[in-house]
């Protein structure tokens, strides 16, 4: 009793709870007039009345469309079914031989889950038939519509669960000029390569904002119109040569565009063929300033006032396409010369050979891990990944070569891309790094060779170049993670300068390149000057290497000028040179040091020979040209350290000291510069 008396007064409480909860009956939903609806919530409209043309259906309160639900309305010539969230199923032949209907809108539906198959039947004068914003999962069939209107028009847009389009799905759709209008499906994934198989349209094709990841290659020829908008799936088309009619095209990458230039065009309306016969009389009249006498001689006037397309095919036609390909995405491949493509080929090939080799005998060697090659170790590495860059770059345009703006998209978005700027922005300020570093180490040696206690030793190099790989990887990084980007261009450089955080990223990296070369021709200066102080050092051999070391490091910076350069003026958005010109400095110069850095500082030194026979002789190989270099090394030590100590008992004290300093200082020199040079 107590919890009945509980509930009681709980009651009023929770009411207006539970209305609020309970769902209510949809706004307006009544059964239209001229309609009936039956118990087991079918709708059925046998007669309108005389007159009647258009049957708006909203907010029905049924869930199924039976079979001949409007049977009996051979006036009526627009049926639209819209706000309707109770309406569930369409049964098959639901518009049945209703010989006068012209338009068909079913619209705002979102609990139609089901069109039946044969649902539209022998409508001979549908002119639109829209299915849009509903729940359906399968494209409805619209085989047996036959539809003989010239512009028919099928829309079936923005229905979320529609993931396919199935084989044959518009046979019978043999209009003259049919749109096919596929827009806002968003999860529409696949298009059968025979969907279009059995029909002869459609001219106009829209497959704006769905995830079609490829059109049909068969049925294409009569398309006109090509709208593809905002479908960034869509990242290869079929052979431009299956568009053999196409004048417009709209479509989502300007790369795409590159397939359509210089592209011929035919008539494309089948009913434009039938004046084929008529060119003679077509080139007669070209100088009039138009065809109206020309088409009137053929047609009478009642003929051309039903039709409704552009007559003037006696004037050439035009591809139209957008958008168009820019600046930074001309209309060519990776590599825009010929000439290009072997060169780059050749540089990275030696950039990855010299500078493998040069790490392999380093790392290798017997002799002991000093600064100048750990330097040197780091600089071959920086190189070496500006040639996997290269690689990367030169396979890519190889498998591309003629076809590249189909695989633009794919390219420049995909990871390859990604991994190739990741690559050279790396390797470039790694090498700048180290170059300026190894600079640096030359001149701080020679400035404070009486002071020993301040050499620069192996754990300081360690911990200054840890700095480096650290500057290096997070610019390299930055691109990645929105900071500029790598897809701008098909060379995959980060050169995207649309907001004021990318445009400071570019100018940074090259103030600091530009730094860096200031700082190399200021040390490299001191350095000649101070090897020619007989004083300090009055070995003529250990003058030349200080003048190699300056050349050689001056020449690559010098190298680095010309894109410097233009760079900083494309920073600031006044660009000096194209993209496609911009190449040649990618190839010519940009890579040049990673494939001459092995060459000029290691192999083509005496002391990288000696190492690399050394290590030959590990396997059998050279003996005796590797003894010949041990015996050679350990003469030259023990002669330049005798000459020193004899000239130290004749000479004053502070002489003494200098020759003794000498002695070391010829011997660091040899063992370490020889092999910076």
């Amino acid at each position: 009793m107590g919890r009945l008396l509980t509930v009681k007064a709980l009651l009023p409480g929770l009411l207006p709870v539970l209305l609020l909860l309970w769902p209510p009956p949809q706004a307006g939903a009544r059964c239209p007039e001229f309609c009936s609806c039956s118990p087991d919530g079918a709708l059925r409209c046998p007669d309108a009345g005389p007159g009647f043309t258009r049957l708006s259906l909203t907010y029905l309160p049924v869930k199924v469309i039976p079979s001949q639900a409007f049977r009996g309305l051979s006036d009526v010539l627009i049926i639209e079914i819209s706000q309707s969230d109770s309406l569930e199923r369409m049964e098959a032949n639901a518009f049945d031989s209703l010989l006068n209907l012209s338009e068909i809108l079913i619209q705002n539906t979102k609990n139609l889950v089901y069109i039946g198959p044969g649902a539209f039947t022998n409508l001979p004068r549908l002119k639109y038939l829209s299915i849009c914003n509903t729940g359906i999962q399968k494209l409805p069939d619209v085989t047996k519509i036959f539809s003989a209107e010239f512009n028919f028009i099928l829309e079936i847009c923005d229905n979320l669960h529609i993931t396919t389009i199935p084989g044959n799905a518009f046979q019978g759709m043999n209009n003259e000029s049919a749109t096919l209008d596929l827009k806002e499906n968003k999860n529409l994934r696949k298009m059968h390569n025979d969907a279009l198989r059995g029909a002869t349209g459609p001219n106009v094709l829209d497959i704006s904002s769905t995830k079609l990841e490829a059109l049909p290659s068969y049925g294409l020829e009569s398309i006109q119109v090509l709208i593809a908008t905002s479908s960034y799936s869509l990242k290869k088309l079929p052979p431009r040569e299956k568009f053999v009619n196409l004048l417009e095209a709209t479509l989502t990458y300007p790369s795409h565009c590159c397939a359509f230039i210089n592209l011929p065009t035919k008539d494309q309306n089948v009913s434009l063929f039938i004046f084929e016969n008529f060119s003679k009389q077509c080139e007669s009249t070209a100088r009039k300033p138009n065809n109206e006498s020309f088409y009137s001689a053929i047609f009478a006037e009642s003929e051309l006032s039903i039709w409704d397309y552009d007559y003037g095919f006696c004037s050439p036609k035009i591809l139209r396409c957008a958008p168009e390909p820019d600046a930074f995405n001309p209309c060519e491949d990776i590599m825009g010369y010929d000439f290009l493509r072997v060169l780059i080929w050749l540089i990275n090939l030696l950039a990855i050979m010299g500078n493998f080799t040069v790490l392999f005998v380093l790392l290798t060697s017997h002799y002991k891990m000093t600064v100048p090659r750990f330097l040197m170790c780091n600089l071959s590495f920086a190189d070496f990944c500006m040639g996997l860059y290269l690689l990367l770059i030169a396979s890519v345009d190889s498998k591309t070569k003629g076809q590249y703006h189909n695989h633009a998209i794919d390219w420049q978005t995909g990871s390859g891309c990604r991994a190739a700027g990741f690559f050279t922005v790396f390797a470039s300020e790694l090498s700048v790094y180290t170059l300026t570093v190894i600079t640096l180490e030359r001149w701080h040696t020679i400035t404070y060779a009486m002071q020993l206690d301040r050499k620069l030793q192996l754990r300081h190099a360690v911990l200054i170049m840890l700095g480096g790989w650290l500057f290096s990887t997070i610019f390299a990084v930055l691109p990645l993670v929105g900071i500029s980007n790598y897809m701008k261009v098909s060379i995959c450089l980060p050169m995207d300068i649309e907001t004021t955080l990318s445009q400071a990223y570019i100018l940074i990296i090259l103030v600091i390149n530009v730094a860096a070369f200031i700082i190399i021709c200021a040390c490299y200066i001191k350095i000649y000057f101070a090897v020619q102080n007989p004083e300090l050092v009055a070995a003529n051999k250990d003058t030349k290497i200080a003048k190699k070391m300056a050349i050689l490091i001056f020449t690559d910076f010098t190298c680095m000028a010309p894109i410097s350069f233009f760079a900083i003026s494309a920073a600031f958005k006044v660009p000096l040179i194209t993209v496609t010109n911009s190449k040649i400095l990618l190839v010519l110069f940009y890579p040049v040091n990673s494939c001459a850095n092995p060459f000029l500082y290691a192999i083509f030194t005496k002391a990288f020979r000696r190492d690399f026979f050394l290590l030959l002789s590990k396997f059998g190989y050279c003996k005796n040209r590797a003894e010949l270099y041990r015996m050679e090394n350990f003469s030259g030590y023990t002669s330049n350290c005798k000459n020193g100590s004899t000239g130290a008992n004749k000479a004053p004290q502070n002489t003494m000291k200098l020759s003794t300093f000498k002695c070391q200082y010829t011997t660091v020199l040899k063992e370490t510069c020889s092999k910076g040079c």
